[in-house]
Protein backbone atom coordinates (compact mmCIF):
# COMPACT_ATOMS: atom_id res chain seq x y z
CA UNK A 1 0.00 0.00 0.00
CA UNK A 2 1.57 3.09 -0.97
CA UNK A 3 1.87 6.23 0.87
CA UNK A 4 -0.89 9.39 1.07
CA UNK A 5 0.60 12.34 -0.02
CA UNK A 6 -0.10 15.34 2.81
CA UNK A 7 -1.48 18.35 1.49
CA UNK A 8 1.32 20.79 2.37
CA UNK A 9 -1.13 23.50 2.62
CA UNK A 10 -3.27 22.31 5.11
CA UNK A 11 -0.18 20.50 7.38
CA UNK A 12 0.94 24.32 7.91
CA UNK A 13 -2.28 25.51 8.98
CA UNK A 14 -3.41 22.48 11.79
CA UNK A 15 -2.32 21.22 14.65
CA UNK A 16 -3.94 18.13 16.35
CA UNK A 17 -4.02 18.81 20.07
CA UNK A 18 -3.07 16.13 22.83
CA UNK A 19 -7.24 14.58 22.66
CA UNK A 20 -6.67 14.19 19.13
CA UNK A 21 -9.12 17.36 18.37
CA UNK A 22 -7.65 19.79 15.61
CA UNK A 23 -7.05 23.20 16.16
CA UNK A 24 -6.63 25.90 13.97
CA UNK A 25 -6.07 29.27 13.97
CA UNK A 26 -8.92 32.43 13.35
CA UNK A 27 -9.44 33.59 10.32
CA UNK A 28 -9.35 38.06 9.66
CA UNK A 29 -6.29 38.73 11.35
CA UNK A 30 -3.83 39.99 8.52
CA UNK A 31 -4.72 43.24 7.57
CA UNK A 32 -7.57 46.05 7.92
CA UNK A 33 -7.22 45.40 11.69
CA UNK A 34 -7.56 49.43 12.29
CA UNK A 35 -11.65 49.15 11.82
CA UNK A 36 -11.86 46.26 14.22
CA UNK A 37 -11.96 46.91 18.26
CA UNK A 38 -9.09 45.65 19.94
CA UNK A 39 -11.23 43.09 22.06
CA UNK A 40 -12.24 41.79 18.60
CA UNK A 41 -8.79 42.00 17.66
CA UNK A 42 -7.67 39.85 21.44
CA UNK A 43 -10.41 37.32 20.56
CA UNK A 44 -9.11 36.12 17.22
CA UNK A 45 -5.11 35.32 18.45
CA UNK A 46 -6.99 32.50 20.34
CA UNK A 47 -6.67 29.06 18.76
CA UNK A 48 -9.96 27.65 18.33
CA UNK A 49 -11.26 23.71 17.75
CA UNK A 50 -12.00 22.73 14.05
CA UNK A 51 -15.90 22.14 13.68
CA UNK A 52 -17.16 18.67 13.41
CA UNK A 53 -18.34 19.00 9.99
CA UNK A 54 -14.58 19.59 8.40
CA UNK A 55 -12.78 17.21 11.15
CA UNK A 56 -12.97 14.60 8.81
CA UNK A 57 -12.24 16.07 5.54
CA UNK A 58 -8.89 17.68 7.10
CA UNK A 59 -7.83 14.36 8.68
CA UNK A 60 -8.13 13.12 4.95
CA UNK A 61 -5.89 15.77 3.81
CA UNK A 62 -3.26 15.45 6.20
CA UNK A 63 -3.39 11.74 6.99
CA UNK A 64 -0.20 11.46 9.43
CA UNK A 65 -0.70 14.74 11.95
Amino acid sequence: MPKIKTNRGAAKRFRKTGTGKVRRNKAFTSHILTKKTTKRKRDLRQVTLVSAADHRNICAMVPYL
